[in-house]
């Protein structure tokens, strides 16, 4: 990074950042109350340091030693408040702030008339933004894949469910892109792109979904390390978009013996990202587990950790639901979910 000096000018910026690009890398400009910090964007062995530090308004160049730079607090406690959480608005709701925000829906978008019911109920008990699934990622081929993967037409129908429900219960809404060909259509109908876990190491839809301009929830896969996870988020923020949600989801479990979960939700997460990052972290205790019941006592633990808020698999019938049957928990166990994970925010907040 190259800090600037307090009083350097525009024209003194401007002409680092000639000289950087002047390099090959790109830059990611930050200016808070007092200073200027101008990231470099590319491999850094080409840089000479010691000349950008000899350039006319320039403070300092400095080496930041994690791979994930853009989003470090490392890197934001020079131009912001120490310690601050990034405050992502969507619609009128913040995600980082004081209260914690509640995801929830269906896994997949079965029916406009299942939607909406489900809608209404996640509404009721205190949701903010409704997620749901257009297009699935399946292990199985022969699984139901949503309804987006008949064809762009079921597509476009299934998302116009999703944005008219966001618009009939006054809620955000969000969906999953799975891959790069689906970006722009999916950004016309919802107000936060998913990168969902199998698709993490993907740089090319992070870049893609990260030029969309809107925020982007990404998941951590099941197999990656904390360090990988925060890695590959930097290549959205290399794209200009720091509206980045992190989620945690469970990763893969170790050891031989029956597992009792899908994953082990690893809760140390939430603090490690908090501290490592600026960005505001959730957790998925729907995927994490893969039973409704132990959705609630880890959604608790989750708000107990720090999270900013949750994403939890809701469904009015869950027996029927087409998707992860054995993960939704219904309206009524949601809004006790919420009412309890709120208190707990309180508690945490004042320690």
């Amino acid at each position: 990074m190259i800090i600037m000096k307090k009083d350097a000018s525009q024209e003194e910026l401007e002409n680092v950042i000639a000289e950087v690009r002047r390099c090959g890398l790109k830059t990611d400009v930050s200016k808070g109350a007092f200073r200027t910090i101008i990231g470099l964007i590319g491999d850094e062995k080409s840089i000479p340091f010691a000349y950008f530090s000899s350039l006319p308004g320039v403070k300092e160049a400095r080496m930041v030693e994690t791979p994930y730079k853009l989003i470090s607090r490392e890197y934001s406690n020079l131009w912001q408040a120490e310690g601050m959480t990034r405050e992502i608005k969507v619609k009128d709701i913040i995600i980082g702030g004081d209260e914690p925000v509640f995801i929830a829906g269906p896994c997949a978008v079965e029916s406009k008339e299942a939607l909406m019911k489900i809608a209404e109920g996640a509404k009721m008990a205190g949701a903010q933004i409704l997620r749901g699934g257009v297009y699935k990622p399946r292990s199985s081929v022969h699984s139901f894949q949503g309804l987006g993967s008949a064809g762009k037409d079921e597509a476009t129908e299934a998302l116009s469910w999703l944005k008219e429900a966001g618009e009939r219960f006054e809620m955000a809404v969000m969906t999953e892109v799975r891959g790069e060909s689906q970006a722009d259509l999916v950004a016309e109908f919802v107000d936060i792109l998913q990168v969902g876990s199998r698709n993490m190491y993907d740089q090319d839809l992070l870049a893609t979904v990260a030029r969309k301009g809107k925020p982007v929830m990404y998941k951590r896969h099941f197999g990656a390390s904390m360090e990988e996870f925060l890695s590959f988020a930097e290549y959205i923020a290399a794209e200009g978009n720091k509206d980045i949600i992190l989620c945690e989801r469970g990763i893969v479990p170790v050891g031989k013996g029956k597992s009792f979960t899908r994953y082990n939700l690893d809760l140390a997460a939430v603090p490690i990202a908090l501290k490592e990052t600026y960005l505001p972290i959730m957790v998925d205790p729907s995927h994490a587990t893969g039973r409704r019941d132990l959705i609630y006592s880890m959604s608790c633990a989750a708000m107990a950790a720090g999270a900013n808020g949750l994403m939890v698999e809701v469904h009015t019938n869950p027996a029927e639901a087409l998707v992860d049957a054995s993960q939704m928990i219904t309206p009524p166990e949601l809004k006790e979910l919420i009412d309890t994970c709120r208190q707990i925010n309180k508690l945490v907040k004042k320690h």
